[in-house]
């Protein structure tokens, strides 16, 4: 197959699927360095994909405006005025479908949907989500290459996502009184409510680690989670190692300091994948209703490691399956108070031991 001149990548959210969607870009990029590739995503996710050589151009749209059929029709019409030749679409929403049928690429490649009335015809190839993992990279990665690979065959494939910081990003530094010391970076909040573990059992583990480690701690959360944050601060014993007035007010900026830090630990979510992306060792919270196998990226249990519930009570939950997950999402509270700290706690210290 000739050189595909012009690509475009549809995947608009959240932060951790544009930056594993990156590897299509990766990959296309290295076989065809002249090709020319686009990535569509949500403005909030930018700062995960930024400087990334093998991205000719980020389009960048809006959540609420890209959802009125008005927008969507002028998206559509702009996306076919382009002339792609392929557009992947890892999203595979009703959304970036619709862009697919009708935005006049020569090849649309994107996942079936899981409902039988679901396919309508949008990809010339559609392609089945993969069952389960096979490869160390976790399914979430796995799935993307899948239909990297249905354009054509691609070989020496480089699964792990990457962040490209600028030599500036590259040069920062947190203030002077915070560099006596290793600095953990700690997601003390999920994306969501449901991804957030129990302020109680977060507040306990801060107090461990302050209490069993010479370390400074960066709490790492959204700027709208301020509130939030707060109520687990107060939960706990001791704050002093926690450094104040340095906070991340963008994701580019998570990124930056991240990439100073030590180690990660954090539910699982976005900043994780930055974290793997800037090869800084991760320790992931998995709520209850999320398949640890389609996020656990390059799990080794020593340089990136994870805890979820059916590590410790296998049949805590029978048949994790997709909808099972959309149920357990509403309220994962209740299961999420079985995965406590007495359980994370041992496994943490091995890898903060292995790591710091």
């Amino acid at each position: 197959m000739p050189a595909v001149k012009k690509i475009l990548i549809i995947q608009n959210k959240r932060i951790g699927d544009v930056l594993i969607s990156s590897v299509i870009a990766n990959n296309y990029k290295t076989k065809y360095p002249d090709s020319e590739v686009h990535l569509m995503a949500y403005e909030f996710t930018h700062g995960v994909i930024e400087n990334n050589p093998n991205i000719d151009k980020i389009i960048g749209i809006n959540e609420k405006e890209l959802k009125k059929i008005g927008n969507l029709i002028k998206m559509i019409r702009w996306v076919k005025k382009q002339k792609y030749d392929i557009i992947f679409d890892p999203y595979s929403k009703l959304q970036s479908r619709l862009i697919c049928k009708f935005g006049g690429a020569k090849m649309t490649i994107g996942h079936k949907s899981r409902k039988k009335i679901g396919n309508l015809g949008y990809y010339t190839n559609p392609v089945s989500i993969l069952e389960e993992k096979t490869k160390p990279c976790g399914k979430a990665i796995e799935d993307r290459i899948h239909l990297l690979q249905q354009a054509e065959l691609f070989e020496n494939i480089n699964y792990e996502p990457k962040i490209f910081l600028t030599e500036k990003e590259q040069a920062f530094q947190f203030p002077e009184p915070f560099r006596d010391k290793k600095i953990i970076m700690w997601g003390i909040l999920g994306s969501t409510p449901q991804k957030s573990m129990p302020y109680e059992y977060v507040a306990q583990m801060i107090d461990h680690v302050t209490a069993n480690y010479d370390v400074y701690l960066q709490l790492n959360y959204a700027p709208n989670q301020q509130e939030e944050a707060n109520k687990i601060l107060a939960l706990c014993k001791d704050t002093s190692s926690v450094i104040q007035g340095v906070y991340a007010k963008s994701i580019r900026e998570f990124a930056v300091q991240m990439n100073q830090c030590a180690v990660l630990i954090s539910n699982e979510g976005g900043t994780v994948h930055i974290a793997k992306a800037l090869n800084k060792p991760t320790f992931t919270i998995f709520s209850p209703y999320i398949n640890k196998d389609d996020w656990s990226s390059f799990e080794d249990g020593v340089f990136h490691k994870s805890v979820h519930l059916l590590d410790f009570v296998p049949h805590a939950i029978t048949n994790l399956s997709y909808e099972q997950n959309k149920e357990i999402e509403k309220n994962p509270r209740p299961l999420y108070l079985q995965l406590t700290p007495e359980m994370m706690l041992p496994e943490l210290d091995i890898f903060l031991k292995n790591n710091l």
